[in-house]
């Protein structure tokens, strides 16, 4: 296994991964998502069928993505969810599920782990349950969350928190309550406006609209609870998103469209969730739809994390191709490359949490 990653690595830049929306519908009501029940008309909500979701996998696979994180909307509403990770899981991609949680019983949680699920990331709102379940509008939902949280724990597999930076999260006192509801690691959702593509978690509500100075010292807030609490995202890349707001050079160019991809309930691919158009239809995705072209334009977290610890796997990747072109100025360039230390770091840091999947 350590082998074929390592020839991934160095033919390929590594594993890639696709976030893949099998629904737009929703049955939660958080006031900064427009997929929320209540925003999104009913007759709009969109479900990829069985057939085309498998078929997006095979082509996936085929295009060297390992990583499978199925989202929406919310999945557990996708009547053919089991049998989309069971495809996944037999072709040897790690599957993790994005989910409010809402649907999320012991029974399900036994269900997609005997499927082939790696791993679960479960969304938090708040520190308290009257905060978060007011916010979702889903009564009950931290108490499901809890008990999913111990199956999920007999069975070996992770459970993360995933926490959207809003003026709903005390900081303090979150690591009490995920400690409560059975998480041993967090990761924060950066606050997202507006997107252009077909992607809906964002908003413009007040509820996540900041200042530079107040975005910065959130930022602050989050580094500092690593040291309390086990935090996913790396310290190089809060760095990174502060610099991004300070409107500073940024040290570490979005993989989105070359290794990270999103593939929606149209099975329209896109770059990432920021672009205004999709690159094609997943039929038509092949080693020529790939871009690279150092964009920094936005700081979705799953693709801007990502990117900062794939940096390092990306330079190697360039200089094992300019070593095969003889091209040995160009190798030592790779090697060089400013962020690859940060890269480095980024990775160790995190390398627990990794090698949990």
């Amino acid at each position: 296994m350590a082998r074929g990653l390592l020839r991934m690595v160095l033919e390929d830049g590594g594993p890639g991964f696709c976030q893949f929306a099998l629904t737009n519908a929703c049955n939660a009501r958080c006031v900064f998502c427009n997929f929320a029940a209540g925003t999104l008309p009913r007759d709009a909500r969109r479900f990829v069928s069985r057939e085309n979701a498998l078929d997006a996998i095979e082509i996936l696979y085929c295009r060297g993505i390992r990583y499978l994180v199925i989202t929406g909307g919310e999945p557990l509403l996708h009547p053919a969810l089991g049998s989309v990770v069971e495809c996944a899981a037999k072709k040897g991609m790690k599957a993790i599920l994005v989910t409010n949680g809402a649907l999320l019983t012991p029974g399900r949680v036994r269900e997609l782990a005997g499927a082939g699920l790696s791993s679960f990331i479960v969304s938090v709102d708040a520190a308290s349950r009257e905060a978060h379940e007011r916010n979702r509008g889903l009564p009950g939902v931290c108490e499901t969350i809890r008990s999913a949280n111990g199956v999920i724990g007999e069975l070996g597999l992770q459970a993360t928190a995933s926490v959207t930076m809003s003026r709903l999260v005390d900081y303090d006192a979150l690591p009490a309550f995920l400690r409560s509801l059975g998480f041993a690691a967090v990761t924060f959702s950066y606050p997202l406006g507006a997107l252009g593509s077909s992607f809906l978690g964002y908003s413009a509500s007040p509820v996540v609209r900041f200042t530079d100075e107040e975005l910065l010292a959130a930022f602050e807030r989050v580094k500092r609870l690593r040291k309390r609490f086990p935090v996913v995202n790396p310290t190089p890349s809060l760095e990174e998103m502060q610099r991004f707001v300070r409107g500073e050079k940024q040290r570490f160019p979005c993989l989105g469209g070359f290794l990270y991809f999103y593939l929606d309930w149209n099975l329209d691919l896109w770059r990432c969730h920021y672009w205004d158009r999709p690159m094609c239809g997943i039929r038509e995705f092949d080693e020529s739809r790939r871009v690279r072209d150092g964009c920094t334009r936005c700081m979705i977290d799953c693709y801007r994390d990502s990117s900062v610890m794939h940096h390092i796997g990306v330079s190697a990747h360039d200089g094992y191709v300019a070593l095969r072109k003889g091209d040995l100025r160009g190798a030592v360039r790779s090697v060089l490359r400013p962020g690859n230390l940060g890269s480095i770091r980024a990775v160790v840091e995190k390398l627990p949490w990794l090698l949990r999947f």
